[in-house]
């Protein structure tokens, strides 16, 4: 009997353990909500990087052209081709060209990115003081000579192609990629040119061998009274007596060597400011009177921030490849290919 009752009281216990043992346990409600919760952070994480960085949906831009107001679809590569053969000379050495390739499609993206409501159903525009220039291969080859026509097209689809898919980054996003003819010996920083908190990529570097592209130094004149009227238009309480000395002198300079501040009369002006003003084309200028005339001497050609497309070809005839180039321009940046 005692055995018997053993083996009952055993057949009770495994009838209550073991589903006890092989079931698993149902989950509470916070457990459940934080797995709920993870998967929805993670889903929604996913969803955000696939929209950043998936750029694949780039491989098709809308350019609207600023002087007929119609949009054309093209393809990037092919837009490109308009947009070097438009922003730099032909003639520059193949790595040169090759990135400015880099950096017309790093600026086209950023564009899109960051402008999308700027250009009411279209991407980026032809226009160069808003976006970037831009040229029909039809009327980029009636503008050059026919002797060089072939040569130069196909170099500057030959520098696209051979950057197909490259792009210019830092810290994993695409840059604001500025670039200009000719810094005059350094390139500037944007907090100089345009204000706010700028880029930590937008550095000022020197550039070496640009003091041999001569045709980027210039000069503007103009009479006294001309100027004078030129600065009144803007500026009512405009005075000046050009019989002292001093009447012209500037404060500060740049860390680009450009003009940041200049005494002109009873007022203190920004250099960028006189550079609108007068037509100038660069902030780096030196300002002289010589009898009725005032003298601007300007060196360089645009804004300075960024890569400077002479001194892109200066280091290019030095031996330099298109990412070292970019790299020397770009401050802390990567060249990934995102194709």
């Amino acid at each position: 009997m005692r055995k018997i009752a053993l083996w009952i009281l055993i057949f009770v216990l495994l009838c209550f353990f073991l589903p006890i043992l092989f079931t698993k346990p149902f989950p509470t409600t916070e457990t459940s909500e934080q797995n709920v919760s993870m998967q929805e952070t993670n889903t929604v994480q996913q969803e955000i990087q696939q929209k950043e960085y998936d750029y694949k949906q780039y491989n098709t831009i809308r350019l609207f052209h600023a002087n007929t107001g119609q949009i054309e679809e093209l393809p990037l590569d092919t837009y490109l081709y308009g947009v070097v053969s438009s922003e730099m000379p032909a003639s520059f050495e193949k790595e040169a060209l090759k990135a400015q390739a880099v950096v017309a499609r790093t600026y086209t993206i950023y564009k899109i990115q960051n402008n999308a409501q700027k250009h009411e159903g279209a991407d980026i525009c032809d226009n160069s003081s808003c976006c970037q220039a831009w040229i029909s291969k039809e009327n980029r080859l009636a503008k050059w000579e026919e002797t060089t026509r072939d040569e130069y097209w196909n170099k500057i689809v030959s520098a696209v192609e051979e950057t197909k898919g490259k792009i210019i980054t830092y810290e994993g996003k695409p840059i604001n990629a500025f670039f200009h003819a000719n810094s005059g010996g350094k390139t500037e920083t944007t907090l100089n040119v345009w204000g706010g908190s700028g880029y930590p990529y937008l550095q000022t570097v020197a550039t070496a061998g640009e003091e041999d592209y001569t045709q980027y130094q210039s000069e503007v004149t103009c009479t006294k009274q001309e100027f004078i009227d030129k600065i009144k238009a803007k500026h009512s309480n405009f005075t000046i007596d050009f019989s002292q000395t001093n009447c012209i002198q500037i404060l500060e300079y740049t860390d680009g060597g450009r003009v940041k501040t200049i005494q002109v009369g009873n007022l203190n002006f920004s250099g960028v400011e006189i550079r609108t003003l007068f037509g100038l084309r660069s902030a780096n200028f030196m300002i002289t009177i010589e009898g009725d005339i005032i003298k601007f001497s300007v060196l360089g050609y645009g804004h300075g921030v960024g890569m400077s497309q002479t001194g892109a070809d200066s280091m290019a005839k030095a031996g330099s490849n298109y990412i070292a180039i970019i790299q020397h321009f770009y401050t802390g940046v990567e060249v990934v290919d995102v194709f």
